[in-house]
């Protein structure tokens, strides 16, 4: 029994595709069959359901009804040819034919569709369509099935009769399909006619709940992309400690970021991240710099928060040149170190650390650790911790012209050069004794009284600014005595009459009388000074001891009544001075002197200058050295925006970007030869 050939036995037709669903009856011409005569060829149809089907070809004359042939063999025609034969034909030898080669052929069949294209739920079955003409029945009518397919009975006694050939196709591929003029079927969701597709209702129970169901999506949306961010960004409560490299976190944690410079040194003990202030209020610790990796520079960019300068500090007249060279850490401590060494025609080389523009502070609590250089038996030297206004930078002397040592926010006299009247007359009342002007101070730069559209930093034009200072300590010796003592002093302008503040409590508080006293030395043309002084052991010179030394201060803008400073020296509070103490003065015709409300920057320097105390060279040794175990920096839980150089209430940034070259160039000694002018002045000159 001969088996079922298989695809590769199959004849295929020549590369003209024939219509998809027709078979040609006869091969393509060639020699004569085996059984020796030619016959008439016609179209026969053969369903395609399950596959391709073997091409039949045979005479009309001798096609034997019922008989159903296989052909096959080798292309030299002598081959054993493959055949099945029906229970009417045993024995019947099927005629050879040529075949194109096998992967051509079925390459060629699927291509015109005579090959796999009739499975699926909805194949076309050509057998259907025939005799009603091409576009009969539907494509979607029932196919049959693969056993139904045939294309003449075997108990039929004549021939099939000839079907003519389909219409051609369009193009060598793709066949006339009736789905070509049926429309697609569809689902109850919609009705492909258009003229009854367009009924709407408004009390559509479905329509509501779709409509309710996007509005919700479209709030649910919008709350959460705009509603959501507002909220949380107006009722969070912000840990503005932490925005910075190494800030606090909001449980308090300090964050640990290896290689990378941290607002609290990690070498800060645990007992020092919080203290309570002579206020009563808690302080947590914002920044700490303990200095204990030795071998540190401070050169321009070397450090994220400090700077050592390259200048002369003329403002003092000092004797001595500040190089940066002569800063560094030793032995768990900063180094000052001041040589006698000829240093652009000076005689002295010392050094002065800044934080200028890098780490300031608003309000808050700053303690340092400091071992004074030499003895107290050897005086004239100038050490130095103090805190400067950020618009001013110490050393350029352009930066705090008309600015230090202002903190003033009225529009008035006080405002003027030389806190004279509009006429040019100070009158009698402000003279000093001697007949000279209290000030010979330019007058304030950034007054209240300055004209709309202005230079002016913000945050409104008519908000008085200024360069105040705040010394932790400017350390001298009692030359009667030997002992040493701080002077820890607020330095402001415009000037009281005689330089006179109100130095009685409760304004004024002093601690410990026995060490602390008001300093004699009230001011100048240039300044005024409010200052205490306070004695200090012997233990805390040459490098062995520290004494800690610090200020605590609180101001308020919206309640500047509040505002205090409080010193201490040992650890312990010295003195203290309010918001009365600075209050305004109806004799010099000025009012209030603000506790400070500008970002302050943090300066350390070793000095030397005349004009602070005569030097005892007999007994002073070189070199000298200023030691400083560690600075800190802390502040109550919730100030704002308290540990930068441009805080939105006090800007900085965008004037001193406007205004570089006196920021950058200390030999600019004036404003105005950095080719910068004053704002006008509408209570002076009008605007």
């Amino acid at each position: 029994m001969s088996s079922r050939p298989s695809r590769r036995q199959v004849y295929s037709p020549p590369p003209s595709a024939q219509p998809y669903s027709s078979v040609p009856l006869a091969s393509p011409p060639r020699a004569p069959s085996s059984q020796g005569h030619g016959s008439q060829l016609g179209h026969y149809y053969i369903s395609q359901v399950g596959g391709p089907r073997p091409v039949q070809s045979r005479s009309r004359a001798n096609s034997v009804e019922g008989s159903s042939q296989y052909h096959g063999g080798s292309s030299n025609n002598h081959g054993t040819s493959l055949y099945r034969t029906s229970s009417h034909n045993h024995g019947q030898r099927a005629p050879t034919h040529r075949r194109t080669s096998g992967r051509t052929a079925v390459a060629q069949g699927v291509a015109s569709g005579q090959i796999g294209s009739g499975y699926g739920p909805y194949s076309y079955n050509p057998q259907q369509g025939r005799n009603p003409g091409v576009y009969g029945n539907g494509r979607f009518s029932a196919t049959p099935s693969e056993g139904s397919a045939s294309t003449h009975e075997h108990n039929g006694a004549q021939s099939p009769t000839p079907l003519v050939a389909p219409p051609p196709p369009q193009t060598t591929t793709v066949p006339q399909y009736m789905w070509d003029r049926e429309p697609d079927l569809d689902d109850a969701l919609h009705n492909p006619d258009p003229r009854h597709d367009n009924s709407w209702t408004p009390f559509s129970w479905r329509g509501w709940v779709n409509a309710f169901a996007l509005f919700t999506l479209v709030c649910g949306l919008l709350f959460l992309f705009v509603g959501y961010p507002a909220w949380y960004f107006k009722t969070k409560d912000r840990q503005f400690h932490g925005y910075n490299i190494g800030g606090i976190n909001g449980s308090g944690q300090i964050p640990d970021f290896p290689h990378l410079p941290l607002l609290i040194d990690p070498d800060t003990p645990k007992e020092a991240l919080t203290r309570t202030g002579n206020d009563g209020h808690k302080y947590n610790l914002v920044f700490s710099d303990e200095f204990n990796r030795d071998g540190r520079t401070f050169y321009p960019g070397d450090d994220p928060f400090w700077e050592a300068v390259d200048l002369y500090y003329w403002q003092t007249d000092d004797w001595e040149w500040y190089d940066p060279r002569q800063i560094t850490t030793e032995n768990g401590a900063l180094v000052i170190t001041m040589e006698q060494r000829i240093n652009h025609d000076l005689n002295f080389m010392s050094g002065m650390l800044q934080s200028w523009n890098k780490l300031c502070f608003t309000t808050g609590y700053i303690e340092v650790a400091i071992s004074l250089p030499l003895s107290p038996q050897q005086f004239g030297l100038w050490p130095g911790a103090w805190t400067l206004g950020n618009l001013g930078r110490a050393g350029y002397g352009a930066t705090n012209d008309g600015m230090w040592p202002y903190t003033y926010d009225t529009c008035d006299r006080g405002s003027f050069p030389f806190q004279m009247g509009k006429d040019g007359s100070p009158g009698s009342d402000v003279l000093q004794p001697n007949g000279m002007n209290l000030s010979s101070l330019p007058g304030q730069r950034l007054s209240a009284c300055t004209c709309p559209g202005s230079d002016h930093p913000g945050p409104r034009y008519n908000v008085g600014r200024g360069v105040p200072e705040v010394d932790i300590i400017e350390a001298e010796i009692n030359r009667t005595t030997s002992v040493g003592r701080v002077s820890q002093s607020l330095q402001v302008a415009p000037f009281n009459a005689n330089y006179r503040v109100v130095e009685s409590e409760p304004a004024t508080t002093i601690y410990n009388r026995d060490i602390t006293h008001i300093n004699d030395y009230r001011g100048g043309q240039y300044q005024q000074a409010v200052s205490g002084l306070t004695e200090i052991d012997a233990k805390y010179y040459g490098g062995k001891n520290f004494g800690v030394y610090g200020y605590e201060l609180w101001s308020n803008p919206d309640k500047r009544d509040e505002g205090f400073i409080t010193w201490y020296s040992d650890g312990k509070p010295s003195w203290t001075l309010t918001a009365a103490t600075v209050g305004a003065d109806t004799v010099a015709g000025i009012g209030p002197r603000l506790i400070p409300e500008e970002p302050l920057s943090i300066i350390l320097n070793l000095g030397i200058s005349k004009g602070f105390q005569d030097p005892d060279f007999k007994h002073l040794t070189f070199p000298a050295k200023m030691y400083v175990d560690y600075v800190r920096i802390y502040q109550r839980p919730g100030v704002k925006d308290g540990l930068s150089c441009d805080p939105p209430k006090r800007p900085t940034k965008q004037y001193i970007k406007d205004h570089i070259v006196a920021y950058s160039n200390a030999n600019v000694t004036l404003w105005a030869n950095a080719n910068f002018t004053f704002p006008r002045n509408s209570l002076l000159n009008g605007c």
